[in-house]
This record gives C-alpha cells, structure tokens and sequence, in this order.
C-alpha cells in the first residue's frame, strides 16, 4: 500500500532507509548479543541530522515535524530496534523537554549539543515502578537560593552511564529557615553526567531492546544550578502529560518498524523456503498470516502518522497517540510470532533475527521500553 507522503517524506524514508540498512542492520545482531550501545553509530546518526529532528534550527536542530520523526523511528527499528529506542531516550526525554520549556539561556548553551549530537542525552523517567524497587527521590534547595541539591535513588535511567547531559525528573522541595521541607510538586532537572555525587548501578539485562543502556542511579548532594530547572512549578504536569504522549507515538512508530522488518523477512523467507518441490508461499495457512500481518501493519501506520499529524497541526493528540501505541505495539507482538511460526525452526535460531525482533516487539509493548507502560496507555484512551 502506497501512503499519500508528501515528495520531502517520501526521500526521507528512502534516505533513512539506505543509512539503516548499511550502518545500522549489519551490527544488530552483534549489539543485542553483548548488549552494548555504540557511540560511533550515534554519531553516524547525528551526522545524518537525525538527533535532533523536531528541535527548531536555531539551537542546531533540524526543524523537523513529528511525522517525519515518526518515519525515521519506524525505518531505524525495521533492522535495530535498539537503536530506535535510543534515538527517541535521546530526542523526546532529554531534547525535547529542554527546547520546550527550558531558560533560554540553558537552551543556547547545552541544546545545540544535544540536537547536534555531540553530546547524547538520558532521562530518569518519572512516575517508573519496575517490580518492588520503587523511586526514592528528593530535591531540597540551598539556604542560598541558588542552587538544587539532588538526594536519593532512581531504578529506572536511559543511557544510564553514557550520556553527557540527563533530564532527572523528582520530588522538588524548599527548606524554610526552620530547615523544614516543603513539597513544590515534581519538577524536570538538567544534570550534567559527570556531577558529582551521581553514581550509575550496572546494566539492567533486559528481554529484548539489549543495547539500551538502562541503569538504576543514586544522588549523593549533587549540585543543580538555578537555571537548570526545566519548566516551573506549574507546568510540571503540562511536561508529564507532554513527554507521556511523545513516548506513545515513538513507542508505536518503532513497533510499526519491527513488525514491517518481520513482515518482510518471513514474505521473503516463505518465497524461498520450499516443502515437496513447492513455496510455502504457495500454502494457503502461510498465505493467511502474511495477509493478516501485513492489513494490521498498515492500520497501525496509518493510526501512527494520525496521531503525528494531529501533533504538527497543533490539534490534541494524546489520545490518537495513545491508540496508535496500544494497537501498534500489540501488532508488533502479533506479526513477529507469526513471523517465527513462518520460518519454523529456524525462527528460534539467532542467525535469522526473528527471535531478536519477537524480543524487542515484547519489550516496546511493555515499560522497559521509551514508551510508557501499556496499563496507562489503555486509561489514556479511555479518559480522554
């Protein structure tokens, strides 16, 4: 099926797609196995403009739309969904929420290493239980007034470890003369990654998205400057609701490139693949599951660019993310076992991808990935 994509989208998606295919698939498999995120293929990326694609030109970005964003994901995760995963850590939950709502002179001094992609970005992510290890976490100012001093322990850290700037998202409080605290809601903290005090806990071994770097982290008296505080008090729900529709609509474009990677890998291995002298294509039951994969790929695609349209219109778009993240990620998990079912035996086996594709489609589906926990994505829909 053909999509209505305007001549500059449609170049993008064929230049994303050269890029992927030579630079990024030749390592995946690599990179899953010893779970280890290249810096040389970030920057590759950022060479390519892709590391700041929705962050406006004046501070180095490429003053891209989210449905052009929405592509590169979706043609990234097509071979490494890793990597996708890392690219939107990067833009959505350390860029954006600095281009945003960031001081101005924050933005002029770090963003344009961000969008530039000479520094890479991570998040301590709010409002994360993984299991029983729930977030401890609290900011007290100084007496001075000038400083914010971060204290406590966050389970849940993207590029935990590796990035030079991170976005910490904590209980914000002030002490008054009586050294007692006072609770000012959650606020969105720029830290620099080599603040002391910060200490980062060893790689969590995850199900799939392996060369995501996620790490647990404590604060011992780090020092935040004034001006790093992102957003104020006030708009602290305005930048949840904000990066929790971002994650969803990133979340859906990966799982629509991990179900389009598996879709033609199991068409292609099915024309190949042969049984008594003839295809397996030829096999009315094989047929059938590339049919249902293939109409429920296109019908989550098209909810994705809705949901990204609606956001560059201006128009409300959690919702429309929201759907797009709840059905794309479910077809992901859907097309990818349909595709080792295909490819039989060798659908378990590591040389033929499927079970790493099978992995990572699991993995955006559920919170281990950048795009929220599906449990809230379901109430998203449901409330809006």
């Amino acid at each position: 099926m053909q999509f209505a994509l305007s001549e500059e989208l449609a170049l993008t998606r064929s230049a994303i797609r050269e890029f992927a295919e030579n630079e990024i698939g030749a390592g995946a498999a690599d990179r899953d196995a010893s779970e280890r995120f290249d810096r040389p293929l970030f920057q590759k990326m950022a060479e390519l403009g892709l590391t700041g694609i929705p962050i406006g030109e004046r501070y180095g970005g490429a003053g891209g739309n989210w449905l052009a964003y929405s592509i590169v994901l979706e043609e990234i995760a097509r071979v490494c969904a890793s990597t996708a995963a890392a690219l939107h850590a990067h833009t959505v939950f350390a860029a954006w929420p600095l281009y945003a709502y960031g001081s101005e002179s924050t933005k002029r001094l770090i963003l344009p290493r961000l969008a530039s992609g000479s520094c890479l970005g991570g998040s301590a992510l709010p409002d994360v239980n993984i299991g029983k290890a729930k977030q401890m976490r609290k900011l007290s100012v100084h007496t001075s007034e000038t400083q914010w001093q971060l204290n406590g322990r966050h389970p849940y850290v993207l590029h935990g470890g590796n990035a030079d700037w991170y976005v910490i998202y904590a209980r914000a409080g002030k002490q008054d003369k009586g050294d007692r605290e006072h609770s000012s809601g959650t606020g969105a903290f720029l830290m620099e990654g080599s603040s002391r005090g910060l200490q980062f806990g060893k790689k969590f071994r995850t199900l799939g998205l392996r060369s995501l770097m996620i790490t647990s982290a404590s604060f011992k008296q780090c020092s935040i400057p004034e001006n790093h505080k992102i957003g104020s008090n006030v708009q602290s729900k305005e930048i949840h609701s904000s990066l929790t529709n971002l994650g969803y609509l990133g979340a859906a474009a990966q799982s629509v490139g991990v179900a389009q990677g598996a879709l033609e890998a199991a068409a292609t291995y099915a024309k190949t693949r042969k049984q008594f002298g003839t295809s397996i294509s030829k096999q009315q039951g094989i047929s059938f599951k590339i049919a249902d994969m293939s109409a429920s790929l296109d019908a989550a695609r098209l909810l994705v660019y809705q949901a990204a349209w609606r956001k560059d219109q201006g128009l409300h778009y959690g919702r429309a993310a929201a759907i797009a993240r709840k059905y794309a990620a479910d077809m992901a998990v859907f097309a990818t076992k349909e595709a080792v079912q295909i490819f039989g035996g060798n659908g378990y086996m590591q040389e033929y991808r499927m079970e790493r594709l099978m992995r990572d489609a699991k993995c955006i589906q559920t919170e281990m990935g950048t795009g929220g926990m599906s449990t809230n994505c379901s109430l998203a829909i449901l409330s809006d």
